[in-house]
């Protein structure tokens, strides 16, 4: 420090100007320069800290919505990250932006060898109802829902026999339709050959809605593969669309044109 005051008084001695213009002087090119090399200095920056915490490298899958960006990482630039979407088109972003906003990175998803499945459908609420004794003895015949019926039947029966007052149905637990659906859709998943059974693995409802009561599957499978995941996550709900009328429920939706025109028939009768 004392190097650099005296280097200043002996520049200002000969140019014979006072050392606080020379300072003044230093300090407004030091504004210039900073304005100028602003980006470059900040992608400095931000690269090292890119690199130092691993937060992003060539091949990964960037999803950033502020800039657009939903796709695999190009190149890395001193000022720029360019990303080539998955439409084939190209953003770039600047490198700065990375640390100062928050984005996503697949990369975690595409190491651990699973890709999760998050999607629901909705049951008609109207078709939920107590299994009667024939519904019961047909859907035990199923080999998955075999073990769980027998251990729910167990179960009700106990509680049934120690609790239960007067016959009615206020009085006593019974089973559900949509329970067993929900109970049957579980080991149909531990049971598929492309779920991973080390990964988080449920069946749940969540709260309802106008659209009815949501049944949500929530998995991995075991590829990380684009094509091979849709293909997967289509087989299974194929499945349970095709099973869902075996439990006497139905799935809602918005009442499309051919519904209307039926509707509009019933009535014109």
């Amino acid at each position: 420090m004392t190097a650099i005051i005296i280097g200043i008084l002996i520049i200002s001695l000969l140019i014979g100007q006072s050392p606080a213009i020379l300072i003044s002087g230093l300090g407004a090119m030091a504004a210039v320069l900073m304005l100028v090399f602003k980006d470059p200095i900040l992608g400095l920056v931000a690269g090292i800290q890119l690199s130092a915490n691993d937060m992003l490298k060539l091949g990964d899958w960037l999803e950033m919505p502020k800039y657009g960006a939903d796709g695999a990482v190009i190149d890395i630039g001193l000022t720029t990250v360019k990303v080539r979407n998955w439409d084939n088109t190209i953003t770039t972003i600047p490198t700065w932006s990375l640390v100062s906003d928050s984005f996503k990175n697949w990369s975690g998803m595409s190491a651990s060898g699973g890709r999760r499945i998050k999607r629901s459908l909705n049951i008609d609420t109207t078709s939920i109802h107590f299994l009667d004794e024939q519904e019961q003895q047909r859907l035990i015949r199923a080999k998955l829902l075999k073990p769980y019926m027998d251990s729910r039947h167990e179960e009700i029966s106990a509680w049934n026999q120690q609790y239960a007052g007067e016959q009615s149905i206020l009085n006593e637990r019974r089973m559900t339709n949509v329970g067993t659906f929900r109970a049957y859709l579980q080991e149909y998943l531990r049971h598929h050959p492309r779920i991973r059974q080390d990964m988080t693995l449920m069946v749940r409802q969540l709260a309802p809605d106008a659209n009815g009561l949501p049944i949500e599957i929530y998995c991995f499978t075991n590829t990380v593969v684009w094509a091979e995941y849709e293909g997967i996550q289509a087989d299974i709900f194929d499945h349970v669309f095709a099973v869902v009328d075996e439990f006497g429920l139905r799935i809602h939706q918005t009442p499309t044109g051919n519904d209307i025109r039926a509707l509009t028939g019933a009535f014109s009768r």
